[in-house]
């Protein structure tokens, strides 16, 4: 039976068209209304509100804490600072990604994990014998993510402290309709936008204050198609769809390392001994073999080839989550793993995994389309990521 979040009983009256979707065991919205346009445009010109409590969240302490998270993960974990939150990959011994997620000081010897998928296991195996206690908090534990360019007035208005000193990637306590809750400027839509770590007996208080504030500056709550298209405009990776778990791979071609996909700058190869350290000072040695990329679809092509049948272009409303060949002189380059259409740049954008040495910023490429039943190609060129980036999300 598929569980709830601690702020459902606020999100299910909202669902207009009850488009459910699970997220690790839970139902939550892909949509509010019945399309997500709505949603979208929220992101980018006010602020949506969304339910991220099926998150995994684990509290690490002990004084083994630091140590178990840097020997695990591939970012410098000595050099977080309490307050601070990293993203970051971790790694299995071959310097293949497990998972990302964010790692939150929130004392000198206790972090707050996050993770896409159940990683106590994980956490366990590599803390053992450390002095280190693991607790899973992903029910107890709601969370809420608030994005867009009016996301820190409405906080500053609903919050007890204003949060104008915050800085990017960084955590603060604070009070909301007298509840004790964390707010981190993070999220995942490559705006300016918060994080709000709410307990759950706390949940609808806290959802009800913000909507209440936030009615004045257009908040909207919003659901999973929203997000993934703001996602990919920020050109943020994904798991389970730009690329598998090491841990649940198949094949070993289907395993991704973090210069594979393009998270190079997470990669401490100078601190400490971690997980698939050797593997990936190799592979930095040598160079990877795949790059993940932006691909921007060159429309004249695209609309060229529904022309030929007499149809305008059709382009999908969701983004799309399928693995479609990327071409360049007649051969497979590699595949993109997602895309959309991006009303704000107002191109046909999707992310991908190209093979070396095809992954230089405007190579030009082709991207396999479907027209009238037909394979075709349109042409379209390599983009360096982000596709979308505004001085409001750091500034």
């Amino acid at each position: 039976m598929l569980k709830t979040t601690p702020f459902h009983q606020r999100t299910a009256p909202l669902m207009l068209g009850q488009a459910w979707r699970r997220w690790s065991g839970h139902t939550v919205a892909s949509t509010y209304d019945l399309l997500h346009d709505r949603e979208y445009a929220a992101i980018r010109n006010a602020a949506a509100l969304f339910d991220i409590s099926p998150l995994q969240k684990y509290l690490v302490s002990g004084p083994g804490a630091a140590r178990l998270l840097d020997r695990m993960v591939t970012r410098d974990v000595t050099k977080c600072r309490v307050g601070q939150v990293l993203y970051t990959p971790w790694c299995d011994g071959d310097g293949k990604v497990i998972d990302d997620g964010t790692i939150t000081r929130l004392g000198e010897d206790r972090f707050r994990l996050t993770a896409a998928e159940p990683s106590y296991r994980w956490l366990s195996m590599n803390g053992f014998g450390l002095g280190v206690t693991i607790e899973d908090v992903s029910d107890p534990l709601g969370a809420l993510a608030l994005q867009g360019p009016l996301s820190r007035a409405i906080l500053d208005a609903a919050a007890e402290t204003p949060l104008d000193g915050l800085k990017y990637f960084r955590m603060m306590p604070n009070r909301i309709a007298g509840a004790e809750i964390q707010i981190s400027r993070t999220g995942y839509t490559g705006d300016l936008g918060y994080e709000l770590w709410v307990p759950a007996a706390d949940a609808v208080a806290v959802w009800d204050r913000l909507m209440a504030v936030g009615r004045d500056y257009g908040i909207v709550p919003a659901g999973i198609w929203a997000l993934d298209m703001a996602r990919i405009e920020a050109g943020l990776v994904m798991a389970d769809v730009d690329y598998h778990s090491a841990h649940r791979a198949l094949i070993p071609d289907q395993k991704s390392s973090p210069y594979e996909l393009s998270l190079d700058w997470t990669v401490s190869l100078d601190k400490g001994r971690y997980n698939g350290q050797r593997a990936l000072a190799a592979e930095h040695a040598r160079g990877p073999a795949w790059r993940f990329v932006g691909i921007d679809v060159n429309w004249e092509s695209l609309e060229a080839l529904y022309a030929e049948h007499g149809l305008p272009p059709a382009i999908p409303t969701v983004a799309w989550r399928s693995s479609t060949p990327i071409y360049r002189d007649d051969q497979q380059i590699g595949y993109a793993s997602s895309g959309c259409w991006s009303p704000l740049l107002k191109k046909y954008l999707a992310l991908a995994h190209i093979r070396a040495p095809h992954f230089a910023p405007d190579t030009q490429v082709e991207i396999e389309m479907t027209v009238e039943h037909q394979r075709r190609r349109a042409e379209a060129w390599v983009r360096k990521l982000p596709f979308f980036d505004p001085a409001r999300k750091k500034a």
